[in-house]
């Protein structure tokens, strides 16, 4: 966590020159975060170092979401070239060690970040995102065999996996329900608790640099089957009333809740061993029971029965949650 070597000069040519950098995060990208501080004030810089990383499509939603009367970071200078950001600092209370905390306020806070997605969902969709829809689903959940199973020593049948999930999936992609924009990664780690602010503005937005055009359903189950917390089955279902009635949605938005879910989980398995295995991040071991948890909760819908029939056939217990679990390592094949 050292600074860009870029850093002091792009701060000094916007006002920022005696400020301190500190470090503050990093996650599963290139993306790296330091809060800077000085003269009373701080803001948080991001350094997305090209090329792996494009500061731009964080611009632009950004800007969009707070067009949308949503709270995203207001942009404070930038050098996309560079790959460096100022932006608004949200501090350091997120909905993650709030809930942590106090267990007891889930339902109230959950409650509001419903509410901010069926606002969002009430717009059209910010133009120019790429599409969320079936081939990218279907891609995105083979990398359970190409990454998960390998790791396991499972040989698994991928043309079955991919048929399986196409039966469930395609219905889904074909319910007629309006797509929206997706932030993707919407999840209690993303979301910050701002003061002073009331209503859905209380909730800052972080990490939606990858937002896509798709159903509304995903970002739902990415906030209440959250890869990072547990969050109480009642909960849960309480929520996805709350979305239902906020939204007027009907039995096909349930159903598609449900295989979403089920995809995003299944997808979240292998994301979470390919950083162990091509990045060198361990540490994303640790959430593959709750992963498994959620996953086998998804798949009593009766609409993926196709896709708990190849889990069934092909993942014996043994390599799933309690492969995991104790110390979140696994032995390799």
């Amino acid at each position: 966590m050292i600074p860009p070597a870029d850093a002091p000069a792009f701060l000094a040519a916007h006002g920022w020159g005696d400020a301190q950098i500190l470090p503050l995060a990093g996650d599963a990208s290139f993306r790296r975060y330091f809060r800077v501080v000085g003269d009373g004030r701080q803001a948080v810089l991001m350094d997305a170092p090209p090329p792996h990383e494009d500061p731009r499509p964080f611009v632009a939603v950004a800007e969009w979401l707070c067009a949308q009367g949503l709270t995203a970071p207001a942009i404070l200078a930038r050098d996309l070239e560079r790959g460096l950001l100022l932006i608004e600092d949200f501090g350091d209370v997120r909905l993650r060690e709030t809930l942590d905390e106090r267990p007891e306020a889930e339902a109230g806070y959950y409650a509001g970040v419903v509410d901010l997605l069926a606002r969002l969902h009430a717009r059209p969709a910010m133009p120019e995102l790429p599409v969320h829809g079936l081939d990218q689903w279907l891609d995105e959940v083979m990398l359970f065999p190409d990454w998960y199973a390998p790791a396991l020593g499972l040989e698994v049948d991928r043309d079955a996996f991919r048929a399986a999930w196409e039966a469930a999936l395609a219905p889904v992609a074909a319910d007629g329900i309006a797509r929206v924009t997706v932030l993707r990664d919407f999840h209690a780690e993303n979301i910050m608790l701002l003061g002073g602010r009331e209503g859905i503005a209380h909730f800052g937005l972080l990490d939606f640099q990858d937002a896509l055009v798709g159903h509304p359903a995903y970002d739902l189950a990415s906030v209440l089957e959250d890869a990072r917390r547990d969050v109480t089955p009642a909960v849960e279902a309480a929520m996805l009333d709350r979305y239902v009635a906020a939204t007027a949605r009907d039995d096909r938005f349930r159903a598609a809740y449900w295989a979403l879910a089920a995809q995003r989980n299944t997808r979240i398995l292998g994301v979470f061993v390919r950083l162990w295995k091509r990045d060198g991040k361990p540490g994303y071991r640790r959430f593959q029971p709750r992963m498994w948890g959620l996953l086998e909760r998804d798949l009593t819908h009766p609409a993926l029965a196709p896709v708990k029939a190849w889990f069934d056939a092909h993942v014996p217990a043994g390599k799933r949650a309690e492969a995991w679990e104790s110390t979140g390592e696994v032995t390799e094949a």
